[in-house]
Parts: structure tokens; C-alpha cells; sequence
């Protein structure tokens, strides 16, 4: 599924016009120069040229964010600095800093979507969280679950441009399955308020203290 996306961002054919962008006052004034550090911005350069509702479909399909929420809540963490987020650059050089946003963004334009992107995030977070907690899957089944979508986030980072080697990829891996053999472990003492797992007899040590009252 990954694979294919790859194939599709890789052949992308000349940009279209950006299908989810601002009008009216929501749209920016642009600049006449370019800065040193947007000019130098490579994030998205894999997908140069790939038009948005491409970039879009991709991550409608696999994830709850848009491609402009994507975008936007990476150039929030990028152009951060010590006094706040630079969201003015960011709106006035968009089309210079993601090749697939075709129109400038104003500063609350910027804002609203890195925002959406938080929202999701927490919105997502907590139904994985009740879904790996509710005893509703086995162990094999979220950590099918797990492999899914660690795929898909693997691939959106090197879009990005990050580079994955095969050690940090495995650590990565085994720390999300440690993290989750916790999470399952813990709701399980959550659920039965028990000392010992019902499934396999693990030690949970939930319910141990106070057993006497």
C-alpha cells in the first residue's frame, strides 16, 4: 500500500492548481525576496511537482490530517524560533517551501491549520489508545495494527526527507511494541484489578497493595 504511494509521488507529473487553498482574506500578499533559510528548504523536494490532491488522496486514505495540515504543522515545527513560530514567513513563502501548496497563506490561515493538526493528532491518539486498551483486539492483531501505521509515518518522514538506517528503524520499532506491551499489561490491570494477567498470568502487581482493607 506504502509501496504504491511511493510510485505515485515519485512520477508526479507538472503542479495543479492547490484544491484546499485560503480565498479572500484568508490568502496572503506574497514577497518580493526569498530568505536565505526558505530558499535552502528541502523537505518536500521528493515530491516536487506532485500536485495537492495527490498529496492529499495519499493521506485522506491512511491518516486523519490533509495535505495542507501535513505541511503546515511541519513548517510550525521548522521555522519555530526562541520568541514563537514564524507564521508570517511561513504564509508569505508557502509555494517556495512546499512545491504541492500553490497560493501564499495568511498568518491565521497558518495557524488554523497547524491547530486542526493538533486536534487530530489528540482526537486520533485517543482512539488508538481506548482501541489498544478496550481488550476489543488480541496482541497480534495491534501489533498488526502497529506495523500499518508505522509504515505509513516512515514514509511521510522520508517524503520529508528524513533518513531512516535499518538500526534506527528496528529501535524505533521495538521501542513502539515496548510501549505497547505496557499499555496492554496496565489496561488489563485497569480492566480486572487483578494481580495477574487473566490472558497469560503476568505479574501486573495492580490490586496487590491494599488487598488487606
Amino acid at each position: 500500500m506504502v509501496d504504491d504511494a511511493r510510485a505515485r509521488t515519485d512520477g508526479a507529473g507538472s503542479a495543479e492548481t492547490n484544491g484546499n487553498r485560503p480565498s479572500g482574506d484568508d490568502a496572503g500578499s506574497g514577497s518580493e525576496s526569498v530568505p536565505d533559510d526558505v530558499e535552502g528548504y528541502a523537505r518536500f523536494s521528493k515530491i516536487d511537482g506532485a500536485t495537492y490532491d495527490r498529496a492529499n488522496e495519499f493521506l485522506r486514505d491512511r491518516t486523519y490530517v490533509t495535505a495542507r495540515e501535513w505541511a503546515m504543522a511541519r513548517l510550525c515545527a521548522d521555522f519555530r524560533t526562541e520568541t514563537g513560530v514564524e507564521m508570517t514567513k511561513i504564509g508569505e513563502n508557502l509555494p517556495e517551501l512546499v512545491p504541492f501548496m500553490t497560493d501564499t497563506y495568511s498568518p491565521q490561515a497558518v495557524n488554523q491549520a497547524r491547530s486542526s493538526f493538533d486536534e487530530k493528532v489528540r482526537k486520533a491518539g485517543a482512539t488508538f489508545l481506548y482501541g489498544a486498551m478496550c481488550d476489543f483486539y488480541t496482541a497480534e492483531e495491534l501489533d498488526d495494527v502497529m506495523y500499518e501505521i508505522t509504515e505509513v509515518a516512515k514514509f511521510l518522514l522520508e517524503v520529508e526527507g528524513v533518513e531512516l538506517g535499518v538500526e534506527e528503524e528496528l529501535e524505533a520499532e521495538e521501542r513502539i511494541s515496548s510501549v505497547m506491551r505496557e499499555v496492554r499489561e496496565s489496561s488489563a490491570a485497569l480492566r480486572h484489578d487483578e494481580a495477574h494477567c487473566p490472558n497469560c498470568g503476568h505479574d501486573l502487581g495492580a490490586g496487590a497493595e491494599g488487598s488487606e482493607d
